[in-house]
């Protein structure tokens, strides 16, 4: 909460206060005292209409007002020994003024309406906040781990690093893990927001919170509970909630120099009133003018709808890094996409090999293989996958942005790019490879090619859909790639994308960012990994994919938890409504107090008409703060076929 608000304790909450977070409305502590406050106060209005004595009704109203102010004033005294002022200073000034003045009821009034409007607030936050910690209730109070040749019955915490978990059908995962044993499909609809249950088999990374299916599973954990993907999200949401946006800062930089102003102003008021009348009377309006003019509903109508945004673009698939990075992506009207790993699946494999100089198939993929065996690169895997009984090759060496070199059996090996490699009579199928989206690697034996190997990462079956919805939207799409020009055109052609930037290393992706930020504000989606400079230059960097990937969520400002790329389009439309309904608070709260002073200044409204004002529109721009709470899951868009046209063509066939 900004400092100007002032209208509470601005103190860390601990854990243990975290865990005992009121559920109900009636658990809230302001709330509490309000209803006291309130009750007296009506006792004394009762009182007053029963003829009864004047010290029973100033009784009764100066215990309303007590209960009321004890919401607020304890923790705004704390603050001014802090030499923080705010709104809190405000309201106590104006109640003390109030007393001094004989206007008891008037300060229990005021003190009474903002102790709802704090409780109010409070409530809010605390829901917000439940929410996204609501996750953590996705993992069980019991998981069965195998230990000793025995099934035993643990808790979370106590599982190590190395335990074999057990999950039968219908249970969910404790805490994450990689399946050894069992075949299933896993339901991550709660944590990632993919609506189809995922395949999953020996080898697959299981996140805690997943619901196993069908089969039972053996999984090898690999994190403690303390340190699981969910408990990690949550903990980097809520300290990443203290970074605010720039509508926030907005509300900050005004509310901070009218809270000493509109103390100023008052003060002038009530002494050159007093100078040139009555000076009960005009210190009795600089009193109103100072409640008049509290920014309390400004300095928290960007928080709330902050936190309330965050929490619920979780459900949505997306970790927002706080209210810097909501609002950014609210205003982001260009996407730059990668393309291995985010319009494709990033599981390339071999589809075709062209052979030359009385090479075989098999010879060719021997060879490549032997060198690949020694590689990191992303289509080693393919390669590798695709040959069998590899004999890796020695002195194998990466020539950057170029391929491979090696020995093995008294030969000399190449492989790599064409262009670094003379495809010499394999020209025309490297060409024809290419132009079908795939990536031609040559191989060379002594000198000699003797083959090209084609490549391909299939588009994810959800891509082109999303690229229309971005382009219907108003989005400028490009897509940024290290692959050549023509494998680049050819996929961009099948998801409908128009500006495309090929052969870029990570470097040229950082400055061709730059470029496209000078056109409008724009997002780089990648992987978080070799696309982290565009992440980081972009306005906004999104990772793909983020649930156990710590260089992803740390590099990005909007990670995107599961794989479904559609959870794209649904962030931007989240983020850009949560920014329209932050805009909304901050004018309905200016306009508020643009309106108010000058009719408490010229005696129109009194102080427990202002108060009532002003705590209830307080009350309505937290009641618009949550409403960025509320998820709304976009419908599939038809693709228009002009746009993203699927190509038929095939690498066995020419183009």
């Amino acid at each position: 909460m900004s400092d100007a608000c002032g209208c509470g304790d601005d103190e860390p909450r601990g854990a243990e206060e975290q865990e005992r977070e009121p559920e109900r409305l009636w658990q809230i502590k302001e709330l509490q005292f309000a209803a006291l406050s309130g009750a007296f106060l009506l006792a004394a209005v009762i009182a007053g209409f029963g003829d009864a004595a004047e010290p029973v009704v100033v009784a009764l109203e100066a215990v309303a007002l007590l209960a009321g102010a004890y919401t607020f004033v304890p923790s705004t005294l704390k603050r001014l020994v802090k030499g923080k002022i705010g709104v809190g200073t405000l309201m106590t000034i104006a109640a003390v003024g109030a007393v001094i003045l004989g206007e008891v009821g008037e300060a229990a009034m005021l003190a009474f309406l903002f102790s709802i409007s704090e409780g109010l607030e409070e409530y809010s936050l605390a829901r917000t906040r439940r929410g996204l910690r609501a996750l953590l209730s996705l993992v069980p109070d019991e998981a069965t781990v195998l230990r000793d040749g025995a099934e035993k019955t643990v808790a979370p915490a106590d599982l190590q690093i190395g335990d074999r978990m057990l999950v039968k059908p219908g249970e969910r995962v404790a805490t994450d893990g990689i399946i050894r044993l069992g075949r299933t499909a896993l339901d991550v609809s709660a944590i990632t927001g993919e609506s189809v249950p995922v395949e999953a088999g020996p080898g697959d990374e299981v996140f805690a919170g997943s619901i196993n299916g069908t089969g039972v599973l053996e999984v090898e954990v690999t994190t403690t509970a303390e340190d699981n993907s969910l408990a990690r999200i949550v903990r980097i949401v809520e300290a990443e909630q203290s970074r605010k946006g720039a509508s926030q800062r907005l509300a900050d930089r005004i509310a901070k120099p009218l809270v000493p102003g509109i103390m100023i102003v008052a003060g002038l008021i009530a002494v050159i009133g007093s100078l040139l009348g009555d000076s009960a009377t005009w210190i009795e309006r600089a009193l109103v003018v100072l409640v008049a003019a509290s920014p309390c509903a400004l300095a928290i109508s960007v928080p709330v709808t902050v936190v309330a945004a965050i929490g619920a673009a979780s459900k949505l698939g997306a970790l927002v890094k706080g209210g810097a990075a909501l609002e950014g992506l609210g205003k982001i009207r260009g996407v730059a996409l990668d393309k291995t790993g985010t319009l494709t699946a990033n599981r390339p494999a071999v589809i075709d090999v062209a052979t030359t100089h009385g090479a075989t198939r098999e010879q060719v993929l021997d060879l490549a293989a032997a060198l690949e065996a020694r590689s990191e690169h992303p289509l080693a895997a393919a390669i590798l996958a695709a040959a069998e009984n590899v004999v890796p090759a020695t002195d194998v060496e990466a020539v950057t942005g170029a391929g491979l070199t090696g020995r093995r059996d008294g030969h000399t090996l190449r492989l790599g790019r064409p262009g670094w490699l003379d495809p010499g009579p394999l020209a025309g199928d490297v060409a024809r490879m290419q132009q079908a989206g795939a990536t031609a690697v040559l191989v060379e034996d002594n000198g000699q090619v003797i083959g090209a190997i084609a490549v391909r990462d299939e588009l994810r079956p959800e891509a082109a859909e999303v690229v229309a919805r971005l382009r219907r939207d108003g989005y400028h799409v490009a897509m940024l790639t290290g692959d050549n020009h023509a494998t680049a055109a050819a996929l961009a052609h099948d998801v409908g994308i128009e500006a495309v930037h090929a052969e870029l290393r990570p470097e040229d992706k950082a400055r061709l960012i730059e470029q496209l930020r000078a056109q409008r504000p724009t997002a780089m989606v990648g992987d978080g990994v070799n696309d982290a400079p565009a992440l980081a230059t972009a306005d906004i960097g999104i990772a793909m994919g983020a649930m156990g990937t710590d260089v992803a969520i740390e590099t990005a400002d909007v990670a995107l938890m599961g794989e479904d790329l559609r959870h794209l389009p649904q962030a931007f439309s989240h983020a850009r409504r949560a920014r329209r309904i932050m805009l909304q608070n901050v004018g309905l709260s200016l306009g508020l107090i643009i309106a108010l002073v000058p009719l408490a200044l010229f005696g129109v409204l009194g102080l427990a008409a202002v108060v009532l004002v002003h705590e209830l529109a307080e009350i309505v721009v937290i009641a618009n703060g949550v409403r960025a709470g509320r998820t709304t899951p976009l419908a599939a868009v038809p693709v228009d076929p002009a746009a993203s046209h699927t190509s038929a063509a095939t690498v066995g066939a020419p183009s």
